[in-house]
């Protein structure tokens, strides 16, 4: 064939390409209605994971490396993602951190739904308006959000994904601001904690306030030039503001690890971790059976932490996240044996690893 032919054979070839890719997507839009409609987890990282290893087969009969067939449908994959509709309700003003984490994760093209408090996203949730709620658990440098754990012990719903996500904050002040006439910041009193060195270099008076995102709406709104906000790049962008200072973290790896809340959690993908809640008897070395039981059955640890029980002084509860799916075998077997040590144990969800770029 002429370079001409060939050239003809691969505009044909794209013809199809494109018509089944649209035809795809399409189907990908009908399994995501199907799933809404029966209240099914829109993310499956089981199948997803079945469906790329099925492409890698069918590619080594065909002329194709494993590496290539992987690398275009972890793209198609996503396409297909972000074509099932998916809603997701967080807390903050539209541009705060959790509804960028809520967009990195479900796609750009998931509706997102503001809510003044992180109580109002578990109330979203569980009255079915939306599917998932995105809270953020912890952060790097600041640690745990105690009031997300909290809410997680007194509600039904169930962890489904988790998220890291990197924090870049600025300063953001209205138009006519200048770094020099600055007397106020407002943000959320994890921001401001993670910015803690360039804000007391510069001497601000720090005002906190349950949102970044709503901190740039706020000194938008007031119109004051002697105010600014720490808040995202993009929350500048959505209000119109200006960046007066930009990475002004302590420390430039910072991320916010957030939980994908949902009525039920995710099946197992074959690289996952759970999260569970519990309290021990009060009775000498109750925690050290506790963690030995998992000891013994290989079941690797990534997290525990304690939080008061908010019932009675010097009582806590142990929020404790592995390595693994709660359907495991070696987690099944080993739940009586946990059950006998605790006053109650609860687990939270079972959820595919975030990938390891909060790592």
């Amino acid at each position: 064939m002429s370079l001409d032919d060939l050239r003809k054979h691969v505009d044909t070839l794209d013809e199809n390409i494109i018509k089944l890719l649209a035809e795809r997507l399409s189907t990908a839009e009908a399994i995501g209605r199907e799933k809404a409609a029966g209240a099914a987890p829109t993310l499956d990282a089981g199948r997803e994971r079945q469906v790329i290893d099925r492409a890698i087969s069918l590619a080594a009969g065909a002329g194709m490396t494993a590496a290539e067939a992987a690398e275009i449908y972890e793209r198609i994959i996503k396409l297909a993602r972000e074509r099932q509709s998916v809603s997701a309700a967080f807390q903050g003003e539209p541009g705060a951190y959790s509804e960028a984490a809520a967009l990195a994760f479900f796609g750009p093209r998931a509706v997102t739904r503001s809510c003044e408090s992180l109580e109002a996203v578990f109330a979203e949730v569980e009255s079915g308006r939306v599917q998932y709620g995105m809270i953020p658990i912890e952060n790097s440098i600041e640690g745990s959000i105690s009031r997300s754990y909290d809410l997680m012990l007194e509600h039904s719903l169930m962890v489904s994904g988790e998220h890291h996500l990197r924090v870049n904050h600025c300063l953001i002040g209205n138009p006519g601001a200048t770094l020099d006439g600055i007397r106020r910041v407002y943000s959320h009193p994890q921001a401001l904690g993670q910015c803690g060195h360039f804000l007391r270099q510069l001497k601000f008076e720090l005002q906190p306030t349950y949102d970044t995102a709503g901190a740039v709406k706020l000194i938008k709104e007031q119109g004051v030039c002697d105010a600014a906000a720490v808040a995202s790049e993009r929350a500048a962008a959505i209000y119109g503001m200006k960046i007066l200072a930009r990475d002004i973290m302590d420390n430039p790896q910072n991320f916010t690890r957030f939980f994908a809340l949902a009525r039920c959690d995710a099946p197992p993908s074959g690289n996952d971790k759970t999260s569970v809640v519990f309290a021990v008897k009060h009775r000498p070395g109750a925690l050290y059976e506790f963690l030995r039981i998992l000891a013994e059955r290989k079941i690797n640890l990534t997290k525990i932490e304690s939080r008061p029980t908010r019932k009675k002084a010097w009582e806590y509860n142990f929020y404790l996240d592995f390595e693994g799916h709660r359907e495991d075998e070696s987690f099944k077997a080993a739940l009586p044996a946990l059950e006998d040590q605790t006053l109650f144990i609860k687990i939270l969800g079972s959820y595919p690893r975030a990938r390891a770029e909060g790592k």
